[in-house]
């Protein structure tokens, strides 16, 4: 079989991208290859620190906390202050917080930190999508966001694999390295991240208002779309909290769960770039139907799950959905945000993540210890079935796609014996850099 398909396919996928995009790129792979401590962290409080699961599940919550509170302030700070400043902040406190957590002994004190470390870590993430819409072309969008989320993946897939060994050798270690590689994602946005911001337009959208969380929030069809995207990611939780308690009840080893949510990872580092190729183009409302009844009914397939490898293959299913769903989603949340405040819209999607975050968990506990497995398996179908329908309705009548963006950037100062004026670089459709 000829391997020049699959490299052509490839290369057209990561072609075209402008070099800025690819530093990005860069710092989000790096900060996920050294992502030791979300996948330890539990392990280390009961089995090192000698801390009941009950206290793990109250940090784990803490830290899910820190990243509600901060995704609405790093949203206004990345429209406000500009995105580099809000990600250089961001980088730069995960470092030095999950660094302090390391040395960490009282629990009062550890909790404490580790709610600084989840808003920290989370800030960062308005100022990474807006900044990507801002450099990348309106039509290629997807397939940014289709490679940063294929980034995010592939080094948390080394990352994870690398905490135990890591975790066998010194807890205190993955904390350093963590912080070691989170602050070298702040120095490549020092040195080669150039600020994306767009030109100043009165900080107002189309009709004239002025771009602010209340702007946000009497949107409604983007609301709506927010409200959508909760229900979709509390179903696409319940793989990190619902399934291992389930088949844990069911008479499976951790070992099993292991094996059966590795296939999650797998898939999206081997497919994920394929799936790209398939989205470029299709309808979003569409692919946000598909994901969701995907993901709906993958979940609801688990019922009738009875062996490691059947188990395995509805995590297939849910896999395609959250594979499709990712850029989609994030690619529309841009289509549907003013230029000016990409910032503070991308803050509130953040914050629906973030909400399920916690939410998640809670339903989980309250299904499976009252109803039993079954019925937390047919609720994510029925709220999959909900996120379909909302989405069929929501995406009638979708705006056109823009085809242009501006983009501020920051010149040098010239010499006071050849003043020149400060240039506005204007990004057009066809990705060439104009200087009017």
């Amino acid at each position: 079989m000829s391997v020049a398909g699959p490299i052509r396919a490839a290369r057209e996928t990561v072609s075209g991208m402008p070099r800025a995009f690819w530093w990005l790129w860069t710092s989000t792979l790096v900060n996920r290859l050294g992502a030791f401590v979300a996948t330890f962290m539990a392990l280390y409080l009961t089995v090192d620190r000698g801390y009941s699961a009950s206290y793990a599940g109250l940090v784990a919550a803490l830290y899910g906390l820190g990243g509600v509170v901060s995704s609405l302030g790093a949203g206004v700070m990345t429209d406000r202050f500009g995105r580099r400043p809000t990600l250089l902040l961001a980088q730069s406190s995960t470092a030095l917080s999950v660094a302090l957590l390391g040395f960490m002994r009282d629990p009062v004190a550890i909790a404490a930190v580790a709610l600084l470390v989840g808003a920290a870590s989370n800030a960062s993430r308005p100022a990474v999508q807006a900044m990507m819409a801002d450099i990348v072309r309106p039509e290629d969008r997807v397939r940014a966001f289709s490679l940063n989320y294929w980034a995010i993946n592939l080094g948390f897939a080394i990352s994870s694999a690398g905490a135990g060994f890591i975790a066998e050798f010194s807890y205190l270690a993955g904390f350093l390295i963590e912080a070691t590689m989170t602050m070298a994602c702040a120095v490549v946005v020092f040195l080669k991240l150039p600020e994306s911001r767009p030109a100043p337009a009165g900080g107002a959208t189309a009709k004239g208002e002025a771009v602010g969380l209340r702007t946000v929030l009497r949107d409604r069809r983007y609301m709506g779309v927010v409200g959508l995207s909760f229900l979709v990611a509390l179903v696409f939780q319940q793989g990190a909290v619902g399934l291992p308690v389930a088949m844990g009840a069911a008479g499976f080893t951790p070992a099993d769960y292991g094996l059966a949510i590795a296939v999650n990872g797998v898939l999206i580092v081997a497919l994920q770039i394929p799936v790209t190729r398939f989205l470029v183009r299709r309808d979003p409302g569409r692919m946000l139907v598909a994901s969701s009844l995907l993901a709906g009914y993958g979940f609801g397939l688990t019922a009738f799950a009875g062996s490691v490898g059947v188990f395995a293959l509805t995590v297939c299913v849910w896999t395609l959905g959250e594979m499709i769903n990712a850029p989609t989603q994030t690619g529309l949340v841009v289509r549907l945000s003013p230029a000016q405040g990409r910032g503070r819209y991308q803050g509130v999607y953040s914050l629906s993540w973030s909400v399920a975050a916690l939410v998640a968990p809670l339903m989980a506990g309250f299904v499976l210890d009252h109803l039993g497995a079954r019925w937390l398996w047919g609720l994510c179908a029925a709220v999959g079935t909900v996120a379909a329908l909302g989405y069929g309705v929501l995406m009638k009548g979708l705006p056109e796609e823009e085809t242009a963006v501006t983009v501020a950037v920051v010149e040098p100062p010239e010499p006071a014996e050849q003043p020149k004026p400060k240039s506005v670089e204007r990004v057009t459709s066809e990705g060439k850099a104009e200087v009017p």
